[in-house]
């Protein structure tokens, strides 16, 4: 069953790339798009009693080779979007193979970890996508962050099942650690449009130099911001929550609420910072860029978090698995 995962994994990883491949394709062949003629000279019909009566003129038909791009371009927009759902079916698929193998939640280590969040953040992509579709071309960006995070885990972060540390038996694992893997898949695919919107409203603001032209087939600066802001406010009290949930098993389980561990530090750095964000976008003097600004910061802590703390510290979170 473990070999399964590791296969299901694999899989999964050439899925997300040939969906970053189908959605790359759109993005390029987005820039051929169906031209309507400039009106032609309105010829001029005399009138009986001599007045000139303009006729309107017929626009002229884009070129086939317009249509044909257009097609092609949707067509591996959908490659793309049903490559990804294929990709998360391979996902979910390994996170349950790898929790039948160890009879537990797939929890337990950085390199389950990351797999559980990233498959959290697709599956909430889906979501989205499904209800607006309008934002197809972000797809690029997302199977981008989830072929480069996944293959991480896979070549840097795997290591073998392992019973879990004595710590970590406990019900408190279910409920702090699932609300805190759903809390940062909901922030790592809320970065995904807050980039987004920095570079569309750069570009739409008249910025033509890199990266702002990535961002020149992006949906609209404004719905990519209220996506972001959509995303954030759903996720903040579910993190807050496991933030709180692991001060109650920290008292539980060590006899004391809090204690300044690295991994319980950079939390409180996470939220205080998302609660910023938060803050600064129901603020109307706050510009929404340099808000958005804040909610990146706030993903870069999580990063921090999940990686720094794990690999650079010790403490008694050091549960990563690696050596």
């Amino acid at each position: 069953m473990s070999a399964l995962s590791d296969n299901l994994v694999t899989f999964a990883i050439l899925a997300y790339l040939v969906a970053m491949i189908g959605h790359a394709v759109e993005y390029a062949l987005g820039n051929v798009r169906t031209r309507v003629a400039t009106a032609a000279p309105a010829r001029e019909l005399v009138g009986a009693g001599g007045g000139v009566v303009p006729t309107p003129s017929a626009p002229i038909p884009s070129p086939p080779t317009a249509d044909r791009s257009t097609g092609r371009a949707r067509l591996a927009g959908l490659i793309g979007v049903g490559a990804t759902a294929v990709a998360a079916a391979l996902h979910l698929a390994a996170l349950v193979t790898r929790g039948l193998a160890a009879d537990r939640m797939p929890w337990g280590n950085m390199y389950e970890f990351v797999l559980t969040v990233t498959f959290i953040g697709v599956a909430a992509w889906l979501v989205v996508l499904w209800k607006r579709q309008s934002l197809r071309k972000l797809g690029l960006f997302l199977t981008l962050v989830m072929v480069l995070l996944v293959a991480t885990a896979e070549l840097v972060l795997y290591v073998p099942i392992v019973p879990l540390v004595p710590a970590l038996n406990s019900y408190w694992f279910v409920i702090h650690v699932s609300t805190i893997v759903f809390a940062s898949g909901i922030f790592l695919l809320g970065v995904v449009p807050a980039v987004g919107f920095l570079m569309r409203n750069g570009y739409e603001q008249g910025k033509r130099s890199f990266p702002y032209t990535l961002a020149k087939r992006l949906p609209g600066a404004v719905g990519l911001e209220r996506l972001t802001f959509a995303l954030h406010a759903f996720a903040f009290p579910i993190f807050t929550f496991a933030v709180i949930a692991g001060a109650i098993w920290a008292e539980a389980a060590w006899g004391r609420p809090w204690g300044w561990d690295p991994k319980e530090t950079w939390a409180f750095i996470s939220w205080v910072v998302y609660a910023g964000y938060l803050h600064a976008r129901a603020t109307p003097s706050v510009k929404r860029n340099v808000a958005t600004w804040i909610a990146v910061l706030g993903f870069l802590t999580m990063l921090m978090n999940l990686f720094g703390v794990n690999i650079f510290f010790t403490g008694l979170h050091s549960y990563g698995g690696l050596d």
